[in-house]
């Protein structure tokens, strides 16, 4: 018997205990920070440059002129709200946050949608352990005091667990020591090698980095209790300043509950001459690896950054991830309305 359309009275009886506690969950996120003094924002969805992650495709569109002004041009469904986010801050609108709809393309999983919901928000003079405690502060004050996916339950009454990089892949990969081979792919193979990970054909350093992050950190954070993962080696900055104390580490962190990566933040990056270096090798990147899904670089977002952005931190939360976890769902499409995914 074919499954029921996501219309059909029956499935959304089936995810309607879900879905209410959604709404109550966006009801909550709003209390929380307009009682901090954020400022709820809306930016735009269809985009020039849709973001600029290596990793991630995206949706194309087209802007036809057949009323009003302008040119024929290529445009994107957005990716994130980051870099609109981020000029906000340059213009003064700071503390802000977004519930923002945004689109990955070729992503559906039962943790993954091509369309979902992102939670971002961004404080002007809050340093990256700051931005830790209120995203702890954030998780509690939504969710309830446990909860549970695939078998993993994490209870949220204890202190989130905060481990660097460095330590994590000293303690679950050998005492492999990852911030002395960065960048090093012959390195990192040789010390992969002798803890029984040895690289594949083709494999460089970054590819390594990641199959031995999912394979053998990954599955030991966010399970008993949450965990941040902080202090990412500087080739994985992306828009993070790099630590003061150590520049072979960046100042971001990933934040993992019921063994699910649910959000991922940088202490930002305000110079805009390097941010402009990055985005040139990432768009280089992307052009090899996607002939033809390519994107130029955002010019408007650098130079609002040369304008000035002020120093600070920002976040984003897979709010549908935390929906899931806030409900005990056990698919991403339990808690969308309707669900759409291939």
């Amino acid at each position: 018997m074919p499954p029921l359309p996501n219309w059909h009275p029956e499935s959304l009886a089936n995810r309607l205990p879900f879905l209410r506690r959604r709404a109550a969950l966006t009801a909550a996120t709003r209390d929380f920070f307009a009682s901090r003094g954020f400022t709820e924002v809306e930016t735009p969805c269809l985009v020039p440059v849709p973001g600029m992650e290596v990793h991630l495709q995206a949706f194309r569109s087209e802007y036809l002129p057949h009323l009003g002004v302008g040119a024929r041009r290529t445009l994107w469904l957005r990716t994130s709200p980051e870099l609109a986010l981020k000029r906000l801050l340059v213009a003064g609108a700071g503390p802000v946050f977004e519930l923002a709809r945004v689109w990955r393309n070729g992503e559906a999983s039962p943790r993954h949608a091509p369309e979902f919901t992102m939670l971002e928000w961004y404080a002007p003079g809050l340093g990256l352990a700051g931005l830790m405690d209120q995203a702890e502060d954030f998780v509690r004050s939504v969710c309830p005091p446990r909860v549970r996916h695939e078998g993993v339950e994490t209870d949220l009454t204890r202190p989130f667990e905060r481990i660097t990089m460095a330590e994590a892949f000293d303690r679950w990969c050998g005492g492999l020591d990852i911030l002395a081979t960065e960048g090093d792919a012959g390195a990192l193979g040789a010390a992969a090698s002798a803890i029984g990970s040895s690289p594949r054909e083709g494999e460089g350093w970054e590819d390594l980095f990641f199959r031995l992050l999912l394979e053998r950190v990954e599955p030991h954070l966010g399970r008993e209790r949450a965990t941040f993962l902080t202090h990412w080696p500087a080739p994985q900055a992306a828009l993070a300043r790099r630590d003061p104390a150590d520049p072979r580490a960046a100042l971001r962190f990933e934040l993992f509950i019921g063994g699910i990566e649910l959000a991922n933040a940088f202490d930002e990056l305000t110079d805009h001459v390097e941010q402009r270096a990055r985005f040139i090798a990432d768009t280089e990147a992307r052009r090899a690896q996607h002939p033809g899904e390519a994107w130029d670089i955002d010019e408007e977002f650098l130079a609002a950054l040369e304008h000035g952005m002020p120093e600070g931190s920002g976040i984003a939360l897979g709010f549908d991830r935390l929906a899931m976890l806030a409900s005990g769902a056990r698919r991403i499409s339990d808690v969308l309305w309707l669900p759409a995914l291939p």
